[in-house]
């Protein structure tokens, strides 16, 4: 769950106090936001966390019940999990995250593989339990996507999801100048077939293994301002895959992704502005070139003439 706090300025002066305006919760973490912007956008989707018997579990549920996700939730002692984002006027964040479940939390194997065995494409998020998923995943063959978030490439916590997923997603945030060459490491040692850096307003970045240096994937025109970015990498996540499935190019995943992040950002908290196929496509048809006119029509032919006439 989310509670986001909307501040004057980021980063926040140093103050005893400040007011703010009404404090709100949000159904939120990336794994919720996956699950409703893949629903969203028409995917056929399922969905299995832990959480807590309590007030935020409460409202995550309510959030995703009638979303058209197959939400399959264990209960954890531990409560659910939460985090504190604070938001600024020109809807960038600062997240404070609550990673509260304990390094011996595991997932039953019998909650999560009747679903794998009817499943196409599994998106993981980094929580330390589904890393022990992947054996299962390679052994049912089924293409595995995870987002790394500010991964500064050095966090070993992150090494597993990194070079065990099919499609890598992260954040220039964490590594700034060395962005590249850790989207080359991902690829060179990984089995990724493609990395997707986003950076926010500066558009995306995207590696595979044909490419020398990542090409870059010019942002999305955001359909109305700009509110909070809350939500808007999970969003991008979502309209690749979703390009992904729909056996599109990895480019044109990548400007479906840019798309969804930029609806995203047009309304405030967290996974409220969820695009449709419909949002994606009309995008699409706007930034497509103009079809080549068409050819001119042949000359008349000249009459051959030859000794016994025309």
């Amino acid at each position: 769950m989310d509670t986001v706090v909307r501040v004057g300025a980021l980063p926040v002066p140093t103050a005893d106090s400040h007011a703010v305006p009404p404090i709100r919760e949000w159904a939120g973490h990336t794994g919720t936001g996956v699950a409703l912007g893949c629903a969203a956008l028409g995917l056929t989707t399922g969905f299995v966390d832990f959480l807590g018997d309590d007030p935020p579990g409460a409202l995550v549920r309510e959030r995703l019940a009638g979303s058209g996700v197959d939400f399959r939730p264990l209960i954890s002692p531990h409560g659910t999990r939460r985090a504190v984002n604070l938001v600024s006027p020109d809807g960038r964040r600062m997240s404070f995250y609550d990673a509260r479940d304990p390094l011996d939390l595991r997932m039953p194997p019998e909650h999560y593989l009747p679903l794998l065995r009817r499943t196409r494409h599994v998106h993981l998020s980094i929580s330390h339990f589904t890393r022990y998923l992947y054996d299962d995943l390679a052994a049912l063959d089924i293409p595995v996507s995870t987002d790394l978030h500010d991964w500064d490439g050095l966090t070993e916590h992150h090494r597993d999801f990194a070079f065990r997923s099919d499609l890598v997603f992260l954040s220039t945030a964490g590594a700034g100048e060395r962005i590249g060459s850790i989207m080359r490491e991902i690829i060179r040692d990984g089995r990724a077939e493609a990395v997707i850096a986003t950076a926010g307003a500066g558009g995306a970045y995207l590696l595979t293994p044909e490419d020398r240096t990542p090409r870059l994937i010019p942002a999305a025109v955001p359909p109305g301002p700009v509110i909070d970015s809350n939500g808007a990498g999970d969003a991008f996540t979502c309209g690749f895959l979703y390009g992904k499935l729909s056996d599109r190019s990895l480019e044109e995943c990548a400007r479906l992704g840019a798309v969804a992040g930029a609806h995203a950002c047009t309304a405030a908290g967290t996974h409220t502005a969820l695009a449709g196929p419909d949002d994606l496509g009309a995008a699409l048809t706007a930034a497509a070139p103009p079809p080549p006119p068409p050819p001119a029509p042949p000359a008349p032919a000249e009459p051959q003439v030859s000794g016994t006439g025309a």
